[in-house]
């Protein structure tokens, strides 16, 4: 009989800065941190939202996309957590995260579906929330045979959305595409190391988040 290769141990503090990392690189925070690049970058295409505040003078589209795609969820998990319907709000089995799926892609589509209906949104920002939304379906419906990684799946969004600005827009994304394959590498790690994922299921991550996005720039973009 093959023998079984016994699993790698890695010491506390790598452990520990890789749970760090987890946090910090959450796919929940994807939305809002992809808003205020596209914003810092373009802020000409975000012109109609503009407020007077000179500290947030996109304060309305920060405020629209940080409830809808961040605040809001976390509700969810910490009340299905209180709640006891999920064993942790790390969601570690499988089935802690079926709740969350079901509020997060509600929670996307709505913030889609607000974007196109009033026409202030950039296509690029629309396709982006569109993508989101459809790698959200497709983990859902995947979450059922793997517990693929929602992180990759969030930063392999990123770099699908980043690909699609260079080829379908023709923007010059070189160093933000480099930062964020840094970012989505250490994710990726970050994962392996506490024993989060397989291999395999970080690669699919990657995967349903690039081709999500370009699937979503290919109807809207």
């Amino acid at each position: 009989m093959e023998e079984q290769k016994a699993p790698i141990t890695f010491s506390s503090g790598l452990r520990a800065t890789a749970q760090v990392f987890s946090y910090l690189l959450h796919p929940l925070f994807i939305p809002l941190l992809i808003t205020l690049a596209a914003v810092t970058a373009l802020p000409e295409y975000f012109s109609i939202f503009k407020s007077d505040s000179r500290v947030f003078p996109f304060d309305t589209l920060y405020i629209r996309v940080a409830v809808s795609t961040l605040l809001f969820p976390l509700l969810v998990v910490v009340l299905a957590r209180l709640l006891g319907f999920v064993g942790s709000i790390r969601l570690e089995v499988q089935r802690d995260r079926i709740i969350p799926y079901v509020s997060t892609i509600i929670f996307y589509f709505w913030t889609f579906y607000t974007f196109i209906r009033q026409g202030w949104s950039p296509e690029f920002l629309n396709a982006f929330f569109l993508g989101i939304f459809i790698a959200v379906i497709v983990s859902f419906v995947l979450n059922n045979f793997a517990k693929i990684s929602m992180h990759t799946t969030g930063w392999g969004g990123v770099l699908g959305f980043m690909l699609c600005m260079m080829w379908g827009m023709q923007m010059n994304v070189a160093l933000p595409l480099a930062l964020a394959f840094v970012l989505a590498g250490i994710a990726a790690t970050s994962r392996l190391v506490l024993h989060a994922h397989t291999t395999a299921e970080i690669y699919a991550g990657f995967i349903v988040g690039i081709l999500s996005q370009v699937i979503a720039y290919s109807i809207v973009g």
